[in-house]
């Protein structure tokens, strides 16, 4: 298998020579590494050495030091280093003029997995929006989807943007990081200079493991190519209080809570005939996060075929028949919820009331995803343009 050359490898075929002589930050996380595994900070800090100026992470952090979601961390310095990181989840989530100053160049160089609530391309958005504002270039190293080019789902209602959702894309949006980057300048209209290295051998038709690149957790409970494949849909879970499984070693994969009897559902969803999977009923105890250490019942998301797949109508149809067979157990989580204390965590996550009065009323998931999806089409139609590969 030839492998893919993700834009950090090409930016140092030269030894990063276009950014010698320029003051750089890097904003990284766990997954910026190139093809051999080899981190981005460590290779840049030698290809550039003083030129290297200030590091900055994400969600999660620049070296992955929290492990669940909507945990906040302070900057530190680099022990390897000595240059101050600093921290986009915290007090500040875009970058603070007082973090940017004297720089030429920030480098951005992030593993996204394809899906809306998944904050790292909102952290792109910030910086893009507070670099404009001091005149400072923006360079995005490009990465694969891991989902490949497909779309699906509901396109995000303004009203109800968030951490989770800053512009109107699908809950699956099928982009690059880079190409998401282009298209949000467009949309915005940011007077900032923006570069994407592309990367070498991608193609949209591929997902994360036919690229030849080695997986690396981009977020603590991202830990296989399976929980990105069902994440468009699963992290819906999380404005409810089923468990989506974090505490088992399958996150989003793994769902259920006390009250669920495994079989009853199973046998429920096989009326909905969803494409491309295979659904298998089973018991599980979270070490952490929602019931744990209680004896949930719930499934496993199995996918077996991988085009025919369909995250979200799987998981709306997970959520309509888990409200129609226990209507009593069934709660939607309240917020506060990624920074938004009024909205429910389901509206903001979804991107409006669609998906919540759907399964309150028990509407047909097919028609609800149908309906997205001719939204989801006119969304990869519109942003054609910003598309770097085929």
């Amino acid at each position: 298998m030839k492998k893919v050359l993700t834009g950090l490898d090409i930016l140092l075929q030269d030894d990063a020579a276009r950014l010698r002589g320029r003051r750089v930050g890097l904003l990284a996380h766990p997954a910026s590494v190139n093809g051999d595994c080899r981190h981005a900070l460590p290779l840049l800090h030698a290809a550039l050495g003083s030129d290297l100026r200030t590091l900055f992470g994400p969600q999660h952090g620049l070296r992955g030091e929290t492990q669940d979601n909507m945990i906040e961390w302070e900057g530190y310095t680099d022990p390897g280093t000595g240059l101050p990181a600093h921290s986009l989840y915290g007090e500040h989530r875009k970058p603070t003029p007082a973090m940017l100053e004297g720089l030429d160049v920030l480098v951005v160089d992030l593993q996204d997995v394809g899906a809306r609530y998944y904050t790292f391309i909102w952290t792109l958005l910030l910086c893009l929006e507070a670099c404009a504002a001091q005149g400072i270039k923006v360079m995005v190293l490009d990465r694969p989807n891991p989902l490949g080019g497909a779309v699906e789902g509901n396109i995000l209602d303004l009203e109800y943007r968030s951490f989770v959702g800053l512009a109107p894309i699908p809950m699956r949006h099928g982009l690059t990081v880079g190409e998401l980057g282009r298209w949000l300048v467009a949309l915005n209209g940011y007077d900032v200079d923006l570069e994407v290295v592309g990367m070498q051998g991608w193609q949209r038709s591929m997902l994360f493991d036919t690229t030849g690149l080695p997986w690396v957790m981009p977020s603590p409970n991202m830990p296989t190519l399976d929980t990105a494949l069902v994440y468009p849909g699963a992290c819906l879970l999380e404005g409810t209080e089923l468990s989506e499984g974090r505490g088992t070693t399958r996150p989003f994969e793994i769902l259920g809570a006390p009250f669920v009897e495994p079989d009853r559902l199973v046998k429920a969803l096989a009326v909905h005939q969803l494409p491309g999977l295979i659904l298998r009923p089973l018991h599980f105890q979270p070490t952490f996060q929602k019931h744990a250490g209680e004896l949930c019942g719930g499934l496993q998301v199995h996918v077996i075929d991988r085009d025919g797949f369909q995250p979200v109508l799987t998981y709306l149809a997970i959520l309509t028949e888990i409200r129609r067979l226990w209507p009593d157990q069934f709660q939607w989580k309240q917020p506060p919820y990624e920074y938004e204390t009024v909205k429910l965590p389901i509206d903001i996550l979804a991107g409006g009331t669609d998906c919540r009065l759907a399964v309150d009323s028990g509407a047909d998931p097919h028609d609800v995803a149908a309906l997205w999806q001719t939204r989801a089409q006119y969304f990869a139609d519109a942003v054609a343009g910003e598309q770097l590969y085929g």
